[in-house]
């Protein structure tokens, strides 16, 4: 969000009333700033996250229509659901930059995929107390360097794949 308040920041009613805040079309928002404002393992794990946001949203308005959809284009959209529910953030309640490119790492790479999207945030909460509490080294290599080198990459991978083995959601 940084990375665009310095320009236009486009808001949707529709975007609002289902829940999303802020309620930006990141699609036709624009900065002055950009990728300026973050750091370098920001850039690496979000980089293509406005664009393919705005392409979920210009599929999800397309699905409406209530065509059938091909495996690919479901999957899509699938994806973007999920990655919707991990944007969204409780007010008051700002998340690190290394807990987002934690997040963002497993939701832009396919891993939350097979997560139901209405257990996406708690697979989030749950995801990050195991990290810090397992993998506390990658959370401080992320948080000194700021990169996302292939090595933290690779960790990030292992602590996922590690996690996601004995992760059983709850059931409410």
């Amino acid at each position: 969000m940084i990375s665009i308040t310095d320009g236009q920041i486009y808001l949707q009613p529709d975007l609002f009333f289902s829940g999303i805040r802020p309620a930006m079309n990141a699609g036709i928002s624009v900065s002055r700033v950009g990728g300026a404002a973050q750091t370098k393992a920001m850039k690496k794990v979000a980089g293509g996250l406005r664009l393919d946001l705005a392409a979920f949203r210009a599929l999800e308005a397309f699905a409406q229509l209530g065509t059938d959809l091909d495996a690919a284009t479901q999957s899509q959209l699938d994806r973007g659901y999920r990655m919707v529910e991990l944007l969204k953030q409780p007010q008051y309640q700002p998340m690190k930059m290394t807990d987002q490119v934690l997040s963002l790492f497993a939701g832009t790479r396919g891993y939350l995929d097979d997560v139901p999207v209405k257990q996406v945030q708690q697979w989030e909460k749950d995801f990050l107390h195991f990290v810090h509490s397992k993998y506390n080294s990658l959370v401080e290599d992320l948080d000194s360097k700021q990169e996302l080198s292939d090595a933290i990459a690779e960790q990030i991978i292992t602590a996922i794949k590690d996690f996601k083995t004995g992760y059983k959601p709850e059931v409410k």
